[in-house]
């Protein structure tokens, strides 16, 4: 697992990257063969799991994390806030209730696991209702709070200007109330990125940190599958397990453990 400089701009993905998107379909095909790995992970306690979609997207992207999370014993819901349709100001503060809401229901912690810029919501979360969250994982998500440091394609820009700000990407970067994103959250978190993603730069999508209850996993896949993938699924259960006092960073031990490292520390070289 390796930590984003701090000092070099995230570049957008290759090309080959973002034209071969389209294999997310091969890996949401690949899931139902891939279930039995998967019913061997860890089972919840039943905490609450809050799922939140990425740019553009709506609760029904994320029906696979929903239905595996529930098959692990979680309770699960979505934000159910419609479209996201970027960093705004509604969405920051209804979500920062829905987790309060969550909290004083259940009378537990809230984990959140947020696509892309549901990650980025979720980070926000994270510093606004500190006392509610036990843990955040993102997916994927532009995790470099520097507008100066973060480039994306012509074809992503063009989308966030349509949908959410003229500004493009930078725009939830540059926010007033994104700030409190330039420092990390009190509890742990895990972010989950692709080397091949075509959609957000891997060093974007990595946070820059010693501090061990704040780590960067990485999973082969595309930035459109992320949702639908199998390795994905499989470490995102392993961090929803871990116990509230006790939490470890991820490593996978044995034969398995040392074929993912090797190819992890490849893959991240060769990038």
């Amino acid at each position: 697992m390796a930590n984003a400089s701090s000092s070099r701009t995230a570049r957008p993905p290759r090309l080959i990257y973002s034209l071969l998107e389209g294999r997310a379909l091969l890996e949401a095909a690949l899931l139902p063969a891939l279930l039995p790995v998967l019913s061997g992970t860890p089972r919840g306690d039943g905490h609450p799991v809050l799922l939140v979609p990425g740019f553009t997207a709506g609760d029904a992207t994320m029906v696979g994390l929903k239905m595996f999370l529930r098959s692990r014993g979680y309770h699960v819901e979505t934000w159910g806030l419609g479209q996201n349709t970027g960093f705004k100001l509604k969405f920051s503060q209804a979500l920062e209730q829905k987790v309060r809401y969550l909290h004083h229901k259940h009378r537990r912690k809230v984990s959140i696991v947020g696509w892309s810029l549901g990650g980025v919501y979720g980070y926000y979360t994270a510093h606004s209702a500190p006392e509610c969250i036990r843990t955040v994982i993102s997916l994927g998500s532009p995790l470099q709070f520097s507008p100066d440091k973060f480039e994306t394609r012509l074809m992503v820009r063009a989308i966030y200007r349509y949908f959410a700000h003229p500004m493009g990407p930078v725009a939830h970067l540059a926010h007033v109330r994104a700030k409190v994103l330039r420092s990390l959250p009190p509890m742990p978190s895990t972010c989950i990125y692709s080397m091949t993603d075509g959609v957000v730069p891997p060093q974007a999508a990595r946070v820059d940190s010693d501090d061990p209850q704040h780590e960067n996993v990485w999973v082969p896949g595309s930035h459109i599958g992320l949702g639908f993938n199998a390795a994905v699924m499989y470490v995102v259960a392993d961090r929803l397990a871990q116990p509230e006092d006790g939490w470890q960073p991820w490593r996978l031990d044995g034969r398995l453990g040392s074929f993912y490292e090797t190819w992890a520390n490849l893959v991240t070289q060769a990038a």
